[in-house]
């Protein structure tokens, strides 16, 4: 997970824009127990309460073309020879889910990808698209039900992106999302897994552990970033509908802390009361573009970021002054100029407009400065779990050198800190490295050192000084890891090499790399830093081959 990138699973206003890069539709055509990215229900889920929660927005002044896609599938001429055709209603057997979170049926052997269709159910569903080898269904009906299926609860969740899976159970997303990753670890890394309850002979393989769930799945976001529009003479916001820039108005996220819904809904209100206006995507014109809002969930304290469209806020001080009367839990109101025509949220100057320009929270035992730019892992309660299995994986006694690769801010390199006799933390953008030295200085810990740049030329020149890593830690973007970095690993030749991961086919890929270059994967653990998405984290545990577990 790179650092001073919005990520697209998990933000709020970034769930359907382009924005992060990090999209995975990878075809599951191939697959007969695929594992997934995007679902939604189609007819099970709740009604929109009778308040504006739900109502879809264009952006201000937005032409019907400028809010749908703007790559439109041409019609193409039927493909001949299929055992489907368009418009064609037939009924199949769901077999899996691909990592869209699409159930994934045959008919006569041609596989259908079906939104909203869970493993085991038996559905009845109409043609909507054909390829060669794969085509898309609608959902029509569920004939036999799966016994993880649920109504989920939120009530725009057919008409949000943000959520995927909430129409199953939470025990089944855990028990799917480990068979997410351990078929990418078959299919794409050609890996031996253990098998479950497998008797006889001893198994040699990687072991896969149950997904760490959480107790509490929902309310667990620390972060909400809502674009802004204008209806209805007022301001709205929420999220983007899927696949568009299309706003649906909410006053209600179920995944985000209470809080954050309380200050965003506070600060629409207050701003349609001063006639603030909302920036329009088209012209360019007006002020307000999204609201962020970040909450620390150990101390309590918030920041609120208006990002504006130049900096002249109109009654500034009437707002921030009623914001802090209404809110009295924000600490930092910061201000954020982006006059940019582009899909990023955020501009190069912030300013405090109240307050302080950070708050402070902790994972664990470690305490970070939270800025208005800088990044800060959205569920902290897993985060607390990710890294404790960081920790677990890399086997510190107090002796070790330490090298964390895409270290950002120095979130796992201050774990390791307590641990290790000494680490190094390498990371690409500059930012990153002052917040990451900053965290390191607010924990008075002298045994890290961070340093600016790319791992596969710093870590080398490291060795050159002599610098030897029993453990080396990789936190990679969802691309995974630079070729150059893994050479420079099998170079190095730590003991350990400990990764973690957001994406598991690029996780996979990777992981045959070093296998190949002679490390043996021993366990994988994965994560669910996201519920109710059909994204998950994964720790994996590599040593070098002759050496013992």
């Amino acid at each position: 997970m790179n650092i001073y990138e919005e990520r697209s699973e998990c933000t709020l206003s970034n769930t359907n824009r382009s924005g992060r890069g990090k999209n995975r539709r990878n075809s599951a055509a191939s697959q007969g127990q695929g594992n997934a990215s995007v679902s939604r229900q189609p007819s099970q889920t709740s009604r929109p309460s009778t308040r504006q929660q739900g109502k879809e927005v264009r952006p201000q002044g937005a032409s019907l073309s400028a809010v749908r896609p703007k790559e439109r599938a041409r019609e193409s001429a039927p493909i001949e020879g299929l055992p489907v055709s368009k418009n064609e209603e037939t009924v199949i057997d769901i077999i899996g889910m691909n990592h869209d979170g699409e159930g994934v049926g045959r008919a006569n052997g041609y596989t259908l990808f079906v939104q909203g269709a869970l493993p085991g159910e038996t559905v009845r569903v109409r043609v909507m698209k054909t390829k060669k080898q794969y085509g898309y269904a609608k959902l029509l009906e569920i004939v036999k039900a799966s016994p993880d299926r649920v109504s989920a609860p939120c009530p725009i969740y057919d008409q949000c992106g943000g959520c995927q899976i909430q129409h199953m159970s939470y025990a089944g997303q855990l028990a799917w999302k480990r068979q997410l990753v351990v078929d990418n670890l078959q299919r794409i890394g050609k890996l031996n897994v253990l098998v479950e309850d497998a008797e006889g002979a001893e198994q040699q393989g990687i072991r896969v552990l149950p997904t760490m769930g959480m107790d509490e799945p929902w309310r667990y976001r620390n972060k909400a970033q809502v674009p802004i529009g204008a209806a209805d003479g007022g301001l709205v916001g929420g999220f983007y509908a899927k696949g568009s820039h299309r706003i649906i108005d909410m006053d209600i996220c179920l995944i985000q802390h209470e809080h954050n819904d309380e200050v965003v809904a506070k600060v629409k209100e207050l701003g349609s009361h001063l006639g603030i206006s909302a920036y329009n995507e088209e012209t360019g014109r007006g002020l307000l573009r999204h609201v962020v809002v970040k909450k620390a969930f150990r101390t309590g304290e918030m920041m609120l970021v208006l990002v504006t469209n130049g900096r002249d806020i109109p009654h500034k001080d009437a707002w921030i002054g009623s914001i802090r009367e209404a809110i009295p839990h924000v600490a930092s109101i910061c201000q954020n100029v982006n006059k940019k025509q582009t899909n990023v949220i955020f501009g190069d100057e912030t300013r405090v407009l109240w307050g302080r320009d950070v708050i402070y929270d902790y994972i664990g035992d470690v305490q970070f400065a939270i800025s208005a730019r800088s990044f800060y892992q959205v569920n902290p309660v897993q985060t607390e779990v990710l890294y404790g299995k960081t920790v677990e994986y890399a086997g510190l006694s107090g002796k070790e050198t330490v090298i964390d690769a895409y270290c950002g801010i120095g979130t796992i390199s201050l774990f390791l800190a307590q641990h290790a006799d000494q680490v190094y933390g390498v990371e690409i953008v500059p930012e990153a490295i002052e917040d990451a030295r900053s965290n390191a200085m607010l924990n008075e810990m002298k045994n890290v050192k961070f340093e600016v740049g790319a791992s596969e030329d710093v870590i080398p020149r490291w060795k050159e000084q002599g610098i030897e890593a029993d453990v080396i830690v990789v936190d990679p973007p969802r691309k995974g890891c630079d070729p150059r970095l893994l050479d420079t690993i099998l170079e190095m030749k730590p003991e350990r090499v400990v990764y973690v991961s957001c994406n598991p086919s690029t996780l996979a890929r990777d992981l045959r790399v070093l296998e190949d270059g002679g490390y043996r994967t021993v366990e994988v653990t994965p994560v669910d830093m996201f519920p109710h998405t059909v994204h998950v984290e994964s720790v994996a545990l590599l040593v070098r081959d002759g050496t013992d577990h």
